[in-house]
């Protein structure tokens, strides 16, 4: 049966599994061995070494993730932010422009303002909610787009389709970060990004016990990133590989569950006094509902909300759920629950999360796998005791 011819549901269990099997074994073994055997190999990039993301557990990781974003190459690596940086460096160079989305994840925002200045690379920041601006921000030496499919945590949906457009118009490596989408609800690549980036840390492991990013694309951009990311040593380790296989395999499930879950939280909350303000792309009332609708299979399993009262207020309301443990990540099969300006976007100036439109009491909500019912009990008994 050809590829094209199976469901993500069946692709996300057997693609990239080795036929025949290694030693009949149903799953792939860990190789823990940092080096191999050399056997003739004609350059230093065929050599066998963890090192350059070769091993058995790799190669795996990087055929099934291709096929399910629809692309001809990925890469792992070491964390999302290796990724991130990674793909960023491949491509920038001293003197070179970027155009960034102005609401990042918190790490992506803090290396682009902190780290990029140190290469002599400049960034400006675009709304991708408003194609119309982005050209006036184009310079001679803008050389990247970077953008976020689900932006983290306002939940924003751009148009994406415009992005990799204006991207190939104007002769830019678009760049993409699907983490919070996964592959299971949207494939950048045949839309015409040209780089696809993920914390598998998140949806893509989902099960909070290991640290690993992916770089996703075509050629000949994944043979540069490939080359850079060796030489920034952003390898992940054997065990890590095995673990991000085992989760990936329940992605589909996991994600269907997610999605409908957090459908069930986003409008209870949307419909209680107490809340002010509610984000999450499967709402009618959002502003990136029919973008979302037209572009991803599916609307996420985060909601971000924001009730009255401030900081204070979100922080005891927290306090009072039973359920979600109050921590930084999100994506696994737990519901977690933080307000960013406290973990993942806690890098961000005061005057930063003013552009970028996070107000400080905004509470990320991860949604996990279990009964929906449930989790809306346990957000209601939280806030009539506010």
């Amino acid at each position: 049966m050809k590829n094209k011819d199976i469901s993500f549901d069946t692709k996300i269990v057997h693609s990239g599994e080795p036929d025949p099997p290694i030693e009949g074994a149903v799953n792939v073994p860990i190789f823990q061995s940092s080096t191999f055997e050399y056997t003739g190999q004609k350059s230093y990039d065929e050599l066998k070494y963890i090192r350059l993301n070769n091993t058995p557990n790799h190669l795996v990781l990087h055929e099934k993730l291709a096929i399910l974003e629809k692309a001809e190459r990925a890469v792992v690596t070491s964390s999302g932010m290796s990724a991130i940086t990674t793909s960023l460096l491949t491509f920038l160079k001293s003197g070179d422009h970027l155009l960034a989305h102005n609401t990042l994840y918190g790490g992506t925002a803090d290396y682009v303002k902190h780290d990029l200045p140190n290469y002599n690379i400049s960034t400006d920041y675009i709304n991708v909610l408003d194609p119309s601006s982005w050209k006036s921000k184009l310079k001679s030496n803008t050389k990247v787009i970077y953008v976020e499919t689900i932006t983290n945590p306002l939940l924003e949906v751009g148009a994406l389709d415009e992005v990799a457009k204006f991207a190939k118009d104007h002769g830019l490596i678009s760049m993409i970060d699907n983490t919070l989408a996964s592959p299971a609800l949207f494939c950048p690549i045949p839309l015409g990004f040209d780089i696809s980036v993920h914390s598998a840390t998140k949806y893509l492991n989902g099960h909070t016990d290991i640290v690993a990013g992916a770089i996703i694309g075509n050629e000949p951009h994944m043979t540069e990133v490939n080359s850079k990311l060796i030489h920034l040593g952003g390898c992940l380790d054997p065990n890590a590989c095995f673990l991000l296989n085992r989760g990936m395999k329940t992605l589909s499930l996991r994600m269907k569950k997610q999605c409908s879950n957090a459908m069930q939280v986003a409008e209870f909350l949307n419909d209680h006094p107490k809340v002010i303000e509610v984000n999450y792309p499967g709402l009618s009332s959002s502003d990136s509902h029919d973008r979302a609708k037209k572009l991803l299979c599916g609307y996420g399993g985060m909601v971000s909300f924001v009730l009255e009262g401030g900081e204070k207020v979100a922080d005891e309301f927290m306090g009072r759920l039973k359920i979600p443990m109050c921590t930084a990540s999100l994506g696994g099969v737990e519901s977690l629950v933080t307000r960013p300006v406290q973990t993942s976007h806690s890098l961000l100036s005061d005057e930063e999360l003013l552009i970028a439109g996070i107000d400080k009491s905004l509470i990320r909500y991860s949604v996990g796998i279990e009964s929906g019912d449930d989790l809306v009990a346990d957000l209601k008994q939280a806030l009539d005791k506010s």
